[in-house]
């Protein structure tokens, strides 16, 4: 059979080709095992992520968490969280591969302006080569790290946004791909469940500290504890729970109906009693529409600048009625500064609640103290009717029989002595009837004694005059009493006079120790006046062993301030 010689380059050429496609084979496997390997690793390194945003409860840490396992997972030099506040803007910014130095450089956090505004307005995912490339940017502030490469994604809690995740530069200076951005699409959704859990969590333990504040505060109160110090409790435990920086109470100037006027009666904060005494007008304020429609109130900013005239700034503000239904007693005012992150609905939800019960337990511990009191005088009137039932007819029958056996003494010695006792006793019956007359002697009679006395100064003055009083005055003996009527004629009759004031606030505070307080807005008490009249103010305090000072306030008039302890 003769070999056909046509037929051996045919099968060299199939051998060949037949070994081309087996090498491409292996290639393409090779490259298609690398893939899934690539894949496979980038899925176990998304599930270490998720897990690890997932594994906690505490917001912060969540937030933080979330940022740095997006950063490794695309290996990305800097990322950044920012959450959205209830205008749309980043309201807060959490940021990792920045230090500290450099942050302070910088300046001020984004508010989600430029390429980080697109973001939030679109709420989709944003991909960039060149940041500032892209028609929205607005460039970077001075000392900011250069930024070129960017990738952005929305985080959603419940179907809403809750911030943007923002990555920027990759390590081996490439672009973020396609896949960098599906990974992180993965990641926001994990991180919004992770988010939605903390902030349930967080909820539930603010509840649980508002509800133990106010336990805390209703025990306090019905305690006996004096509701002048409970107004103080309770607007440093609402600062505390609210992330406040200063908590302030207001109360009527005047008679809750008639009022125009409420005037600063507690603060709580930094350089905050500057503002004590500080009358807020009922129209026009936000204080004075949450005084009469007892509506709870938050806010930017107040209507009407406390801190105006002062070295403080105030920013968000919840506004919120000490009472319910018809009734507000006053009004709690939580400010932070300015520039700073606004109140969320659930802290004016659950500070509104607090200061219901608040006011509830306020007006409790008051019911409490007046029957207290009533008490007092009531066992106060049975004292003084045995004492002069029985005692004293006593002592006047035991009297009577000593002077019929000094009648009959004839030892001159005796008689004597006998009548030095019959003396003594009459003086024991003296004593006693005047403790009868202090005891049928109650509190009404000072407060009415120095509201007549403050009416009667400025009945003709147009001055707006603000008094209050707390505490039993009960026990203030007839002696102080005295005392604290010429002061207050005294303090009150002086700005009268000579302080061309607008304002005075006279407070009349009872624990320890009586304390008198007279506050103006004027010029100024002149030094003629500090030397006479002022002086015998002084000679008061001296005697009762009580204190006496009168000083000039940073915001213009006079603060004058006597005490005298009590027995």
């Amino acid at each position: 059979m003769v070999e056909d010689v046509g037929a051996q380059p045919n099968r060299v050429t199939a051998e060949l080709a037949h070994l081309q496609l087996r090498e491409l084979l292996a290639e393409v496997q090779g490259r298609i095992e690398q893939i899934v390997d690539g894949t496979r690793g980038r899925m176990d390194a998304l599930l270490d992520a998720v897990m690890a945003v997932s594994s906690g409860l505490e917001l912060d840490a969540t937030l933080r968490e979330i940022v740095c396992a997006a950063s490794e997972l695309v290996s990305a030099r800097y990322g950044a969280l920012g959450v959205v506040g209830s205008d749309e803007k980043l309201a807060e910014f959490v940021y990792e591969g920045i230090d500290e130095a450099t942050r302070d450089m910088i300046g001020p956090l984004p508010t989600g302006h430029g390429v980080l505004g697109v973001v939030i307005d679109e709420a989709k995912p944003l991909r960039l080569r060149d940041i500032a490339a892209h028609p929205a940017s607005v460039g970077f502030p001075a000392n900011h790290p250069p930024m070129r490469t960017f990738l952005g994604v929305p985080v959603q809690v419940r179907g809403e946004v809750f911030g943007r995740l923002y990555l920027t530069e990759k390590l081996d200076g490439g672009e973020f791909t396609e896949d960098d951005e599906v990974v992180v699409r993965a990641l926001a959704g994990a991180a919004g469940i992770a988010v939605e859990n903390a902030r349930l969590y967080q909820h539930a333990r603010r509840r649980e500290q508002w509800q133990r504040a106010t336990a805390d505060i209703t025990a306090e109160l019905l305690g006996g504890v004096d509701p002048g110090k409970a107004l103080h409790l309770v607007a440093s435990s609402a600062a505390l729970l609210a992330e406040a920086d200063f908590a302030f109470i207001a109360l009527p100037a005047g008679d809750e109906e008639d009022t125009a006027e409420l005037v600063v009666a507690v603060c709580e904060g930094k350089g905050a009693d500057v503002l004590a005494d500080k009358l807020i007008p009922i129209d026009g304020s936000t204080s004075g529409s949450t005084f009469v429609d007892h509506e709870p109130r938050n806010v930017g900013r107040l209507a009407v600048n406390l801190a105006e005239g002062t070295d403080l700034a105030f920013g968000p503000a919840l506004v919120l009625p000490l009472g319910g239904g018809e009734s507000t007693a006053g009004v709690l005012i939580l400010l932070r500064t300015v520039g700073a992150v606004a109140f969320d609905e659930e802290q004016l939800d659950m500070a509104a609640s607090f200061a219901g019960q608040a006011a509830l337990a306020l007006e409790q511990a008051e019911v409490r103290l007046a029957k207290h009191e009533l008490d007092v005088l009531a066992d106060r009137d049975r004292i003084a009717r045995d004492l002069h039932d029985h005692v004293i007819q006593r002592l006047f029958a035991v009297g009577l029989a000593m002077q019929s056996t000094h009648r009959r003494s004839a030892d001159p010695m005796v008689a004597a002595r006998l009548a030095d006792h019959i003396d003594q006793l009459h003086e024991v019956i003296q004593e006693i009837r005047t403790a009868i007359f202090d005891l049928h002697t109650n509190d009404e009679s000072l407060r009415a004694t120095l509201r007549s006395t403050i009416n009667e100064l400025t009945a003709e003055t147009g001055l707006r005059v603000s008094v209050r009083m707390s505490g039993p005055l009960d026990v203030v003996p007839a002696s102080t009493s005295g005392d604290a009527e010429a002061v207050v004629r005294e303090a009150v009759s002086n700005v009268v006079r000579h302080a061309r004031a607008r304002e005075l606030s006279v407070t009349v505070s009872v624990d320890d120790e009586l304390v008198i307080e007279v506050v103006d807005d004027g010029i100024g008490i002149p030094e003629v006046v500090a030397r006479s009249g002022l002086s015998g103010l002084a000679n008061r305090a001296a005697e009762s062993g009580g204190t006496f000072s009168v000083s000039a306030m940073d915001t213009g008039g006079t603060r004058l301030v006597w005490s005298a302890p009590l027995p």
